[in-house]
Protein backbone atom coordinates (compact mmCIF):
# COMPACT_ATOMS: atom_id res chain seq x y z
CA UNK A 1 0.00 0.00 0.00
CA UNK A 2 0.93 3.57 -0.41
CA UNK A 3 0.68 7.03 1.71
CA UNK A 4 -0.68 10.14 0.88
CA UNK A 5 -1.93 13.68 2.43
CA UNK A 6 -5.24 13.49 2.66
CA UNK A 7 -7.03 16.15 0.93
CA UNK A 8 -9.34 18.39 3.72
CA UNK A 9 -11.74 21.12 3.48
CA UNK A 10 -10.76 24.62 3.37
CA UNK A 11 -12.50 24.76 6.96
CA UNK A 12 -10.22 22.78 8.75
CA UNK A 13 -7.12 23.25 6.76
CA UNK A 14 -5.52 24.93 9.23
CA UNK A 15 -5.08 21.94 11.06
CA UNK A 16 -2.28 19.30 11.19
CA UNK A 17 -2.74 17.26 8.01
CA UNK A 18 -3.66 13.62 8.94
CA UNK A 19 -1.57 10.91 6.59
CA UNK A 20 -3.74 8.58 4.82
CA UNK A 21 -3.39 4.97 4.06
CA UNK A 22 -4.45 3.50 0.72
CA UNK A 23 -5.75 0.24 0.67
CA UNK A 24 -5.86 -2.23 -2.25
CA UNK A 25 -3.11 -3.16 -5.46
CA UNK A 26 -1.88 -0.19 -6.97
CA UNK A 27 -2.83 -0.33 -10.65
CA UNK A 28 0.50 -1.60 -12.74
CA UNK A 29 -0.20 -0.74 -16.60
CA UNK A 30 -0.30 -3.88 -18.48
CA UNK A 31 3.07 -4.83 -20.57
CA UNK A 32 3.00 -4.33 -24.11
CA UNK A 33 3.05 -7.49 -26.38
CA UNK A 34 6.00 -8.73 -27.36
CA UNK A 35 4.57 -9.44 -30.72
CA UNK A 36 7.21 -8.09 -33.39
CA UNK A 37 5.17 -9.00 -36.48
CA UNK A 38 0.90 -8.61 -37.19
CA UNK A 39 1.61 -12.43 -39.57
CA UNK A 40 3.65 -15.05 -39.25
CA UNK A 41 5.21 -14.78 -42.97
CA UNK A 42 5.50 -11.07 -44.20
CA UNK A 43 2.83 -9.74 -46.47
CA UNK A 44 3.26 -8.83 -49.92
CA UNK A 45 0.31 -6.45 -50.62
CA UNK A 46 1.59 -3.35 -52.66
CA UNK A 47 1.89 -0.15 -50.78
CA UNK A 48 2.25 -0.74 -47.56
CA UNK A 49 4.60 1.55 -45.26
CA UNK A 50 5.90 -0.01 -42.48
CA UNK A 51 6.79 1.55 -38.95
CA UNK A 52 4.76 4.90 -40.24
CA UNK A 53 2.30 7.03 -38.31
CA UNK A 54 -1.59 6.97 -39.01
CA UNK A 55 -2.76 10.03 -40.27
CA UNK A 56 -6.09 11.42 -38.37
CA UNK A 57 -7.40 12.13 -41.99
CA UNK A 58 -6.53 9.20 -43.14
CA UNK A 59 -9.25 9.26 -45.28
CA UNK A 60 -8.03 12.04 -47.83
CA UNK A 61 -5.22 9.39 -48.80
CA UNK A 62 -7.98 7.87 -51.34
CA UNK A 63 -8.44 11.11 -52.96
CA UNK A 64 -11.73 12.22 -52.98
CA UNK A 65 -12.47 15.55 -51.75
CA UNK A 66 -16.34 14.04 -51.57
CA UNK A 67 -15.41 11.83 -49.29
CA UNK A 68 -13.47 14.54 -46.96
CA UNK A 69 -16.34 16.52 -47.21
CA UNK A 70 -18.87 14.06 -46.34
CA UNK A 71 -16.51 12.89 -43.47
CA UNK A 72 -15.81 16.60 -41.75
CA UNK A 73 -19.70 17.18 -41.86
CA UNK A 74 -20.80 13.59 -40.34
CA UNK A 75 -18.34 14.42 -37.45
CA UNK A 76 -20.29 17.50 -36.25
CA UNK A 77 -23.65 16.63 -36.92
CA UNK A 78 -23.48 12.67 -36.58
CA UNK A 79 -25.73 12.18 -32.89
CA UNK A 80 -23.64 8.87 -31.79
CA UNK A 81 -21.19 11.32 -31.46
CA UNK A 82 -22.91 13.66 -29.92
CA UNK A 83 -24.22 10.80 -27.39
CA UNK A 84 -20.58 9.89 -26.45
CA UNK A 85 -19.58 13.28 -25.75
CA UNK A 86 -22.33 13.56 -23.44
CA UNK A 87 -21.68 9.99 -22.01
CA UNK A 88 -18.05 11.79 -21.16
CA UNK A 89 -19.24 14.67 -19.73
CA UNK A 90 -21.85 12.69 -17.29
CA UNK A 91 -18.47 10.58 -16.63
CA UNK A 92 -16.55 13.25 -15.34
CA UNK A 93 -19.28 15.40 -13.51
CA UNK A 94 -19.22 11.66 -11.64
CA UNK A 95 -16.01 12.05 -10.70
CA UNK A 96 -15.81 15.69 -9.74
CA UNK A 97 -19.07 14.33 -7.67
CA UNK A 98 -17.08 11.90 -6.07
CA UNK A 99 -13.90 13.70 -5.19
CA UNK A 100 -16.33 16.38 -3.16
CA UNK A 101 -16.56 13.14 -0.96
CA UNK A 102 -13.04 14.19 0.59
CA UNK A 103 -13.97 17.20 2.40
CA UNK A 104 -16.56 18.11 4.85
CA UNK A 105 -20.24 18.54 4.53
CA UNK A 106 -21.90 21.76 6.49
CA UNK A 107 -25.67 22.68 6.49
CA UNK A 108 -27.17 25.37 7.90
CA UNK A 109 -31.39 25.55 8.92
CA UNK A 110 -33.83 27.46 10.31
CA UNK A 111 -36.56 26.31 11.99
CA UNK A 112 -39.71 27.84 13.35
CA UNK A 113 -42.97 26.10 14.90
CA UNK A 114 -46.10 26.81 17.37
CA UNK A 115 -46.47 24.28 19.85
CA UNK A 116 -48.63 23.30 23.54
CA UNK A 117 -47.42 20.96 26.07
CA UNK A 118 -49.64 19.10 28.40
CA UNK A 119 -50.35 20.50 31.85
CA UNK A 120 -49.63 17.13 33.45
CA UNK A 121 -45.56 17.51 32.49
CA UNK A 122 -43.01 19.21 33.43
CA UNK A 123 -42.87 22.67 31.19
CA UNK A 124 -40.59 23.10 28.26
CA UNK A 125 -39.93 26.51 29.34
CA UNK A 126 -38.60 28.21 32.01
CA UNK A 127 -42.44 29.70 32.67
CA UNK A 128 -45.44 27.45 33.29
CA UNK A 129 -46.90 28.78 30.24
CA UNK A 130 -48.37 25.95 28.29
CA UNK A 131 -48.16 27.50 24.41
CA UNK A 132 -45.43 29.01 22.51
CA UNK A 133 -43.50 29.61 19.33
CA UNK A 134 -39.87 27.96 19.23
CA UNK A 135 -37.54 29.33 16.46
CA UNK A 136 -33.94 27.68 15.88
CA UNK A 137 -31.00 28.30 13.54
CA UNK A 138 -28.51 25.70 13.29
CA UNK A 139 -25.60 24.57 11.39
CA UNK A 140 -24.28 21.48 11.19
CA UNK A 141 -20.57 19.90 10.31
CA UNK A 142 -19.91 16.20 9.11
CA UNK A 143 -16.65 14.79 8.03
CA UNK A 144 -15.28 11.29 7.97
CA UNK A 145 -11.60 11.20 7.26
CA UNK A 146 -10.19 8.87 4.18
CA UNK A 147 -7.97 6.79 6.59
CA UNK A 148 -8.18 3.91 4.29
CA UNK A 149 -8.47 5.35 1.47
CA UNK A 150 -11.59 4.05 0.18
CA UNK A 151 -12.70 7.59 -1.63
CA UNK A 152 -9.45 7.88 -3.12
CA UNK A 153 -10.29 4.64 -4.19
CA UNK A 154 -13.37 4.99 -5.81
CA UNK A 155 -11.99 8.41 -7.15
CA UNK A 156 -9.48 6.12 -9.13
CA UNK A 157 -11.79 3.94 -10.37
CA UNK A 158 -14.59 7.16 -11.68
CA UNK A 159 -11.61 8.53 -13.17
CA UNK A 160 -10.47 5.54 -15.05
CA UNK A 161 -14.23 4.91 -16.06
CA UNK A 162 -14.02 9.01 -17.58
CA UNK A 163 -10.78 7.86 -19.06
CA UNK A 164 -12.98 4.82 -20.92
CA UNK A 165 -15.31 7.26 -21.82
CA UNK A 166 -12.69 9.28 -23.55
CA UNK A 167 -11.48 6.55 -25.54
CA UNK A 168 -14.57 5.31 -26.62
CA UNK A 169 -15.86 8.60 -27.54
CA UNK A 170 -12.39 8.31 -29.61
CA UNK A 171 -13.53 4.53 -30.79
CA UNK A 172 -17.00 6.40 -32.18
CA UNK A 173 -14.84 9.08 -34.11
CA UNK A 174 -12.77 5.91 -35.76
CA UNK A 175 -16.01 3.43 -36.35
CA UNK A 176 -17.88 6.94 -37.99
CA UNK A 177 -14.65 7.76 -40.28
CA UNK A 178 -14.23 4.27 -41.52
CA UNK A 179 -17.99 3.67 -41.81
CA UNK A 180 -18.63 6.17 -44.02
CA UNK A 181 -15.45 5.51 -46.11
CA UNK A 182 -16.43 2.11 -46.25
CA UNK A 183 -19.96 3.11 -47.08
CA UNK A 184 -18.86 5.79 -49.77
CA UNK A 185 -16.49 2.89 -51.68
CA UNK A 186 -19.34 0.15 -51.55
CA UNK A 187 -22.00 3.50 -53.33
CA UNK A 188 -18.78 3.84 -56.08
CA UNK A 189 -18.96 0.16 -56.66
CA UNK A 190 -22.85 -0.26 -57.00
CA UNK A 191 -23.12 1.91 -59.41
CA UNK A 192 -20.11 0.52 -61.56
CA UNK A 193 -21.82 -2.53 -61.12
CA UNK A 194 -25.10 -1.01 -62.53
CA UNK A 195 -23.68 0.62 -64.97
CA UNK A 196 -22.07 -2.52 -66.61
CA UNK A 197 -25.25 -4.59 -66.21
CA UNK A 198 -27.42 -2.34 -68.10
CA UNK A 199 -24.40 -2.42 -70.92
CA UNK A 200 -24.49 -6.18 -70.72
CA UNK A 201 -28.15 -6.23 -71.15
CA UNK A 202 -28.00 -4.21 -73.99
CA UNK A 203 -25.97 -6.38 -75.13
CA UNK A 204 -27.84 -9.16 -74.62
CA UNK A 205 -30.95 -7.85 -75.93
CA UNK A 206 -29.21 -6.62 -79.61
CA UNK A 207 -27.72 -10.11 -79.34
CA UNK A 208 -31.44 -11.55 -78.93
CA UNK A 209 -32.99 -9.55 -81.92
CA UNK A 210 -29.93 -10.33 -84.24
CA UNK A 211 -31.13 -14.76 -83.19
CA UNK A 212 -34.47 -13.78 -83.84
CA UNK A 213 -33.88 -12.27 -86.99
CA UNK A 214 -31.73 -15.32 -87.88
CA UNK A 215 -34.47 -17.81 -86.32
CA UNK A 216 -36.86 -15.51 -88.53
CA UNK A 217 -34.79 -16.65 -91.67
CA UNK A 218 -34.71 -19.94 -90.39
CA UNK A 219 -31.14 -20.33 -89.81
CA UNK A 220 -31.48 -21.22 -86.31
CA UNK A 221 -33.91 -22.81 -83.90
CA UNK A 222 -36.18 -22.04 -81.93
CA UNK A 223 -33.79 -23.52 -78.79
CA UNK A 224 -31.46 -21.08 -79.39
CA UNK A 225 -34.00 -18.62 -78.90
CA UNK A 226 -35.48 -19.53 -75.55
CA UNK A 227 -31.52 -20.17 -74.44
CA UNK A 228 -30.77 -16.54 -74.95
CA UNK A 229 -34.13 -15.42 -74.20
CA UNK A 230 -32.95 -17.30 -70.45
CA UNK A 231 -29.35 -15.25 -70.10
CA UNK A 232 -31.03 -12.20 -70.90
CA UNK A 233 -34.16 -12.16 -68.12
CA UNK A 234 -30.76 -13.73 -65.98
CA UNK A 235 -28.95 -10.52 -66.42
CA UNK A 236 -32.20 -8.84 -66.10
CA UNK A 237 -32.91 -10.04 -62.35
CA UNK A 238 -29.44 -9.10 -61.66
CA UNK A 239 -30.49 -5.12 -61.76
CA UNK A 240 -32.93 -4.30 -59.30
CA UNK A 241 -30.69 -5.91 -56.34
CA UNK A 242 -28.34 -3.52 -57.24
CA UNK A 243 -30.17 -0.28 -57.43
CA UNK A 244 -32.08 -1.51 -54.20
CA UNK A 245 -28.69 -1.93 -52.34
CA UNK A 246 -27.91 1.55 -53.85
CA UNK A 247 -30.58 3.95 -52.69
CA UNK A 248 -30.24 1.75 -49.11
CA UNK A 249 -26.54 2.61 -49.13
CA UNK A 250 -27.26 6.11 -49.95
CA UNK A 251 -29.45 6.49 -46.68
CA UNK A 252 -26.74 5.01 -45.09
CA UNK A 253 -24.83 7.79 -45.92
CA UNK A 254 -26.99 10.49 -45.27
CA UNK A 255 -28.23 8.91 -41.30
CA UNK A 256 -24.42 8.46 -41.21
CA UNK A 257 -24.42 12.62 -42.00
CA UNK A 258 -26.55 13.41 -39.61
CA UNK A 259 -29.32 13.83 -41.82
CA UNK A 260 -32.88 12.43 -42.63
CA UNK A 261 -33.35 10.73 -46.21
CA UNK A 262 -35.52 13.08 -47.46
CA UNK A 263 -32.46 15.60 -46.71
CA UNK A 264 -30.09 13.45 -48.83
CA UNK A 265 -26.53 14.19 -48.97
CA UNK A 266 -25.28 15.92 -52.03
CA UNK A 267 -22.12 13.89 -52.69
CA UNK A 268 -22.31 10.93 -55.28
CA UNK A 269 -19.23 8.65 -55.08
CA UNK A 270 -17.91 6.58 -58.87
CA UNK A 271 -15.78 4.54 -59.38
CA UNK A 272 -13.31 6.99 -60.58
CA UNK A 273 -13.87 9.05 -57.89
CA UNK A 274 -11.93 7.32 -54.95
CA UNK A 275 -8.13 6.39 -55.68
CA UNK A 276 -5.82 3.49 -53.77
CA UNK A 277 -3.57 5.50 -51.81
CA UNK A 278 0.06 5.30 -52.71
CA UNK A 279 1.13 4.42 -49.65
CA UNK A 280 -0.80 2.72 -46.91
CA UNK A 281 1.17 3.70 -43.26
CA UNK A 282 1.38 0.77 -41.00
CA UNK A 283 2.29 1.29 -37.31
CA UNK A 284 4.43 -1.23 -35.22
CA UNK A 285 3.35 -3.82 -33.52
CA UNK A 286 4.64 -2.42 -30.23
CA UNK A 287 2.38 1.06 -30.76
CA UNK A 288 -1.22 -0.82 -31.47
CA UNK A 289 -2.20 -1.40 -27.85
CA UNK A 290 -1.25 2.42 -27.42
CA UNK A 291 -3.54 3.15 -30.43
CA UNK A 292 -6.69 0.81 -30.25
CA UNK A 293 -9.12 3.04 -28.68
CA UNK A 294 -10.79 0.10 -27.72
CA UNK A 295 -7.69 -1.65 -26.08
CA UNK A 296 -7.45 1.75 -24.18
CA UNK A 297 -11.37 1.40 -22.82
CA UNK A 298 -10.36 -2.06 -21.84
CA UNK A 299 -7.33 -0.82 -20.28
CA UNK A 300 -9.21 1.64 -18.32
CA UNK A 301 -11.78 -1.06 -17.40
CA UNK A 302 -9.33 -3.12 -16.00
CA UNK A 303 -7.71 -0.11 -14.17
CA UNK A 304 -11.26 0.77 -12.53
CA UNK A 305 -11.78 -2.98 -11.79
CA UNK A 306 -8.45 -2.78 -9.31
CA UNK A 307 -9.63 0.30 -7.61
CA UNK A 308 -13.08 -1.10 -6.97
CA UNK A 309 -10.87 -4.17 -5.22
CA UNK A 310 -9.29 -1.21 -2.72
CA UNK A 311 -12.96 0.02 -2.37
CA UNK A 312 -14.01 -3.34 -1.31
CA UNK A 313 -10.64 -3.91 1.19
CA UNK A 314 -11.75 -0.51 2.52
CA UNK A 315 -14.94 -0.98 3.81
CA UNK A 316 -14.09 -4.12 6.28
CA UNK A 317 -12.29 -1.37 8.14
CA UNK A 318 -13.62 0.77 10.87
CA UNK A 319 -13.98 4.02 10.15
CA UNK A 320 -14.14 7.52 12.25
CA UNK A 321 -16.65 9.98 11.68
CA UNK A 322 -16.28 13.89 13.37
CA UNK A 323 -19.29 15.63 13.73
CA UNK A 324 -20.61 19.32 15.23
CA UNK A 325 -23.46 21.27 15.67
CA UNK A 326 -23.95 24.82 16.57
CA UNK A 327 -26.79 27.35 16.60
CA UNK A 328 -29.48 29.43 18.49
CA UNK A 329 -33.03 29.02 19.86
CA UNK A 330 -35.38 31.21 21.56
CA UNK A 331 -39.35 31.81 21.88
CA UNK A 332 -38.83 34.97 20.17
CA UNK A 333 -37.89 35.21 16.88
CA UNK A 334 -35.86 38.67 17.64
CA UNK A 335 -34.44 36.98 20.33
CA UNK A 336 -32.66 34.01 18.10
CA UNK A 337 -29.29 35.38 18.55
CA UNK A 338 -29.50 36.70 22.10
CA UNK A 339 -27.29 36.04 24.38
CA UNK A 340 -27.64 32.77 26.28
CA UNK A 341 -29.67 31.26 23.65
CA UNK A 342 -26.80 29.75 21.80
CA UNK A 343 -25.59 25.98 21.91
CA UNK A 344 -23.05 23.76 20.36
CA UNK A 345 -21.77 20.38 20.64
CA UNK A 346 -18.74 18.24 18.90
CA UNK A 347 -18.18 14.59 18.56
CA UNK A 348 -16.31 11.87 16.92
CA UNK A 349 -16.86 7.96 16.32
CA UNK A 350 -14.75 5.57 15.35
CA UNK A 351 -17.32 2.35 13.98
CA UNK A 352 -16.40 -0.91 12.13
CA UNK A 353 -18.75 -4.20 11.35
CA UNK A 354 -18.43 -6.99 13.85
CA UNK A 355 -20.49 -9.57 12.69
CA UNK A 356 -22.23 -9.20 8.98
CA UNK A 357 -22.43 -13.42 8.27
CA UNK A 358 -19.02 -12.62 5.29
CA UNK A 359 -21.09 -10.39 3.35
CA UNK A 360 -18.10 -7.42 3.44
CA UNK A 361 -15.59 -10.38 2.57
CA UNK A 362 -17.75 -11.73 -0.57
CA UNK A 363 -17.81 -8.15 -1.84
CA UNK A 364 -14.22 -8.16 -1.69
CA UNK A 365 -13.68 -11.61 -2.95
CA UNK A 366 -16.48 -10.44 -5.90
CA UNK A 367 -14.15 -7.14 -6.64
CA UNK A 368 -11.05 -9.46 -7.08
CA UNK A 369 -13.36 -11.41 -9.56
CA UNK A 370 -14.24 -8.64 -11.16
CA UNK A 371 -10.79 -7.71 -11.39
CA UNK A 372 -9.89 -11.47 -13.39
CA UNK A 373 -12.94 -10.56 -15.75
CA UNK A 374 -11.36 -7.51 -16.97
CA UNK A 375 -8.07 -8.43 -17.18
CA UNK A 376 -9.23 -11.40 -19.33
CA UNK A 377 -11.14 -9.43 -21.40
CA UNK A 378 -8.20 -7.12 -22.11
CA UNK A 379 -6.24 -9.51 -23.43
CA UNK A 380 -9.07 -10.84 -25.63
CA UNK A 381 -9.16 -7.15 -26.46
CA UNK A 382 -5.95 -7.41 -27.39
CA UNK A 383 -5.80 -10.38 -29.28
CA UNK A 384 -8.93 -9.61 -31.33
CA UNK A 385 -6.79 -6.09 -32.36
CA UNK A 386 -3.95 -8.09 -33.62
CA UNK A 387 -6.41 -10.53 -35.43
CA UNK A 388 -8.09 -7.01 -37.15
CA UNK A 389 -4.48 -5.94 -38.25
CA UNK A 390 -3.55 -9.02 -39.48
CA UNK A 391 -6.44 -10.05 -40.96
CA UNK A 392 -6.79 -6.67 -42.99
CA UNK A 393 -3.40 -7.30 -44.32
CA UNK A 394 -3.97 -10.54 -45.65
CA UNK A 395 -7.11 -9.28 -47.35
CA UNK A 396 -4.73 -6.67 -49.40
CA UNK A 397 -2.32 -9.56 -50.52
CA UNK A 398 -5.37 -11.23 -52.10
CA UNK A 399 -6.83 -8.16 -52.83
CA UNK A 400 -3.57 -7.05 -55.09
CA UNK A 401 -3.61 -10.74 -56.50
CA UNK A 402 -7.33 -10.88 -57.25
CA UNK A 403 -6.73 -7.20 -59.39
CA UNK A 404 -3.98 -8.04 -60.92
CA UNK A 405 -5.53 -10.84 -62.89
CA UNK A 406 -8.89 -9.17 -63.11
CA UNK A 407 -6.89 -6.71 -65.22
CA UNK A 408 -5.70 -9.36 -66.85
CA UNK A 409 -8.48 -10.82 -67.81
CA UNK A 410 -10.13 -7.28 -68.58
CA UNK A 411 -6.98 -6.49 -71.08
CA UNK A 412 -7.47 -9.59 -72.82
CA UNK A 413 -11.08 -9.14 -73.31
CA UNK A 414 -10.79 -5.63 -74.41
CA UNK A 415 -7.88 -7.17 -76.53
CA UNK A 416 -10.06 -10.17 -78.42
CA UNK A 417 -13.47 -7.14 -78.28
CA UNK A 418 -10.87 -5.02 -80.28
CA UNK A 419 -10.06 -8.02 -83.31
CA UNK A 420 -13.43 -8.69 -83.26
CA UNK A 421 -14.17 -5.35 -84.22
CA UNK A 422 -11.63 -5.58 -86.47
CA UNK A 423 -12.86 -8.44 -88.51
CA UNK A 424 -16.63 -7.12 -88.25
CA UNK A 425 -15.37 -3.98 -90.14
CA UNK A 426 -13.35 -6.35 -92.64
CA UNK A 427 -16.80 -8.52 -92.94
CA UNK A 428 -15.31 -11.28 -91.81
CA UNK A 429 -17.58 -12.13 -88.63
CA UNK A 430 -21.61 -11.62 -88.08
CA UNK A 431 -22.47 -8.60 -85.36
CA UNK A 432 -23.27 -11.00 -83.41
CA UNK A 433 -19.64 -12.20 -82.17
CA UNK A 434 -18.83 -8.99 -81.94
CA UNK A 435 -22.14 -8.63 -79.34
CA UNK A 436 -20.26 -11.66 -77.64
CA UNK A 437 -17.02 -9.93 -77.25
CA UNK A 438 -18.52 -6.90 -75.64
CA UNK A 439 -20.43 -8.86 -72.77
CA UNK A 440 -17.25 -11.01 -72.10
CA UNK A 441 -15.75 -7.56 -71.87
CA UNK A 442 -18.15 -6.09 -69.52
CA UNK A 443 -18.17 -8.89 -67.35
CA UNK A 444 -14.39 -8.51 -66.86
CA UNK A 445 -14.61 -4.93 -66.56
CA UNK A 446 -17.18 -5.96 -64.12
CA UNK A 447 -14.99 -8.36 -62.73
CA UNK A 448 -12.14 -5.95 -62.25
CA UNK A 449 -14.21 -3.14 -60.36
CA UNK A 450 -15.08 -5.49 -58.13
CA UNK A 451 -11.47 -6.16 -57.16
CA UNK A 452 -10.52 -2.64 -57.34
CA UNK A 453 -13.45 -2.11 -54.62
CA UNK A 454 -12.93 -4.87 -52.39
CA UNK A 455 -8.62 -3.50 -52.17
CA UNK A 456 -9.96 0.19 -51.39
CA UNK A 457 -12.46 -1.60 -48.83
CA UNK A 458 -9.87 -3.64 -47.07
CA UNK A 459 -7.08 -0.60 -46.78
CA UNK A 460 -9.89 1.61 -45.35
CA UNK A 461 -10.47 -1.63 -42.81
CA UNK A 462 -6.55 -2.00 -42.42
CA UNK A 463 -6.39 2.45 -41.20
CA UNK A 464 -9.32 1.43 -38.60
CA UNK A 465 -7.46 -1.99 -37.36
CA UNK A 466 -4.91 -0.15 -36.69
CA UNK A 467 -6.67 3.09 -34.68
CA UNK A 468 -7.58 5.19 -37.16
CA UNK A 469 -4.85 7.79 -36.19
CA UNK A 470 -7.47 9.34 -33.70
CA UNK A 471 -4.22 10.48 -31.53
CA UNK A 472 -3.22 12.59 -33.70
CA UNK A 473 -6.30 14.84 -33.50
CA UNK A 474 -5.73 18.68 -32.73
CA UNK A 475 -8.43 17.69 -29.85
CA UNK A 476 -6.45 14.74 -28.77
CA UNK A 477 -3.33 16.15 -28.67
CA UNK A 478 -4.07 19.18 -26.86
CA UNK A 479 -5.16 16.44 -23.97
CA UNK A 480 -2.38 14.93 -24.10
Amino acid sequence: MRLKLLRVSPLVAAGPLLAACTVGPDFQKPPAPAATAYTKAPVAAPGLAMAHDIPADWWTLFHSASLDTLIRQAITQNPDLAAAQASLRVAMENVKAQNAAFYPTVTAGLDASRNKQGAQLSPVLASPQLLYSLYQAQAAFAWTPDIWGANSRSVEALQAQADAQKYQLEATYVALSANVTAAAIQEASLRAQIETTQAVIQDERDILAIEQKQHALGQIAGQDIAAQETVLAQTEQTLPPLQKQLAQQRDLLTRLAGRYPVDEIEQSFLPDSLALPQELPVSLPARLVEQRADVRVAEENLHAASAQVGVAIAARLPNITLSANVGSVATQLGQLFGPGNGFWSVGGGLAGTVFDAGQLAHKEEAAKAGYDLASAQYRGTVLSAFQNVADALHALESDGEAVRLSVAAETAAAKSLSLARAQLAAGQIARLAVLNAEVADQQARLATLSARASQLADAAALMQALGGGWWNRPEALAAQ
